[in-house]
């Protein structure tokens, strides 16, 4: 990659709605510079999209998320790969990944419902061809989500303490 586009890069992870003028200023590079690198960037697919992190329990959205530790037969000569882009192409799923370790995959999926999340579990994902076994693991609450606190306001967290 080329000289200093590793700094654009992480300038946008920390905040994708800078504008081309004050990612310039802070890289000491014209604003039609930066403009085209994004671009070729997108172009590239490097950059593959644009997420905001939303609070959910602020926004009222009442999300059921989980975790699921999946364990797969390697295809020969596919590897993993078919079956974990096969997993990943559902709509519940929000993200995938090949692991080391115990289990094989990593899925993290999304429902509007506990059965919901279940039936997805039990129906769809258990029954695929290859998958040897899941642990489903539910979140509770987000503390930080890709890098960015969760965290209440410290006045809701602090103690009463009488003397």
């Amino acid at each position: 990659m080329q000289g200093g586009m590793d700094e654009l890069l992480t300038l946008l992870e920390e905040n994708a709605l800078r504008s081309p003028e004050t990612i310039g200023k802070l890289l000491g590079r014209p604003a039609d510079e930066v403009r085209r690198q994004i671009k070729q960037l997108e172009e590239d697919k490097i950059i593959l999209a644009y997420k905001a992190i939303v609070d959910d329990e602020k926004a009222e959205r009442n999300k059921v998320k989980a975790v699921i530790e999946v364990r797969i037969t390697p295809e020969r000569g596919g590897g993993f790969n078919r079956l974990a882009a096969r997993i990943a192409r559902y709509p519940e799923v929000t993200s995938c990944f090949l692991m080391s370790g115990s289990y094989d995959l990593l899925v993290f999926i999304e429902g509007a419902t506990l059965r919901e999340v279940a039936t997805f579990v039990s129906e769809k994902l258990a029954t695929i061809s290859g998958v040897l076994s899941t642990a489903t693991h539910f979140t509770l609450k987000p503390y930080k989500e890709q890098g960015v606190l969760m965290l209440p306001d410290e006045n809701e967290e602090r103690l009463q303490i009488s003397p």
